[in-house]
């Protein structure tokens, strides 16, 4: 598995997969999978629309896709990267999708597929995540260029590029009031940055090996993050001063969702 989100309503989870499958799962771990079946190739990126209704995915044959989440129909094929799509995510009014990939670029399409897409060039290497801010205004980026990008949405205004990771950076996002922005990367660093651009910098130590993934909690009152040293580590924010970083909490424990089998190791219905 590449990647997994929850729905919106937190009952399901949606993972990507290297045998080119989406499969949407019960969260608490119930049932069996329904597994969307189109991509060719790996899948990287997986999420749900903030209605929960559809999924976007993007894999290693440079489409996107959209889903609709019941299992029905046949998806929406996005078509223009060059190389691998490693993100893909809706808009929080679910108009649009953010894609970016190998190729470099940001694409911004409409979720109903129709028109050209918005193409966002800037970053000097692949783009690894791309993502909407809340109000969906903005979009953040962050590439193997080790950089940090955030864009206005439809193409105007200026870029603003943070700097301060050293190698690449594996993901970046919004926190819930778009005023910060958390990223990590190969140096096993977290960065949490002003969305403004302005500001000191506050890094956050203790995974190690490289950060592959951060994000904030809905309160945005905690960061989460998971390295390649195994470990999931929880970070509160502290608002007093940047010289005086949270403290993580481990976490190695994790429940393991997959499909019931019998003695026979068939699958149970």
């Amino acid at each position: 598995m590449n990647t997994g989100a929850f729905s919106p309503d937190g009952t399901r989870v949606v993972s990507a997969g290297s045998d080119g499958t989406v499969r949407l799962w019960h969260a608490d771990g119930t049932g069996e999978p329904l597994i969307l079946r189109s991509h060719e190739d790996r899948v990287q990126a997986a999420s749900f629309s903030p209605d929960g209704t559809r999924v976007v995915s993007g894999n290693q044959e440079s489409t996107v896709r959209i889903w609709h989440a019941s299992g029905k129909g046949q998806p929406l094929i996005l078509r223009g990267h060059k190389g691998t799509v490693y993100a893909a995510s809706f808009s929080p009014d679910g108009e649009l999708v953010a894609s970016a990939g190998e190729d470099r670029t940001i694409r911004i399409w409409r979720a109903d597929g129709t028109g050209e897409p918005l193409i966002l060039r800037g970053h000097e290497s692949w783009v690894q995540a791309a993502s909407f801010s809340p109000d969906g205004a903005r979009v953040v980026s962050a590439g193997s260029d080790g950089t940090v990008r955030l864009w206005d949405a439809d193409g105007s205004g200026e870029l603003i590029i943070l700097r301060g990771h050293e190698g690449r950076v594996w993901a970046a996002s919004c926190s819930p009031d778009g005023t910060r922005v958390v990223s990590a990367g190969e140096d096993g660093m977290l960065g949490l940055w002003h969305a403004d651009g302005n500001g000191e910098l506050l890094i956050l130590h203790g995974h190690r090996g490289w950060v592959l993934a951060a994000s904030f909690s809905p309160d945005g009152a905690r960061v989460v993050s998971a390295g390649s040293d195994g470990t999931v580590r929880l970070w509160l924010r502290r608002h007093r001063r940047a010289v005086d970083p949270p403290r993580p909490r481990e976490l190695r424990k994790c429940r393991v969702i997959q499909p019931r089998r019998d003695a026979g190791g068939q699958r149970r219905r």
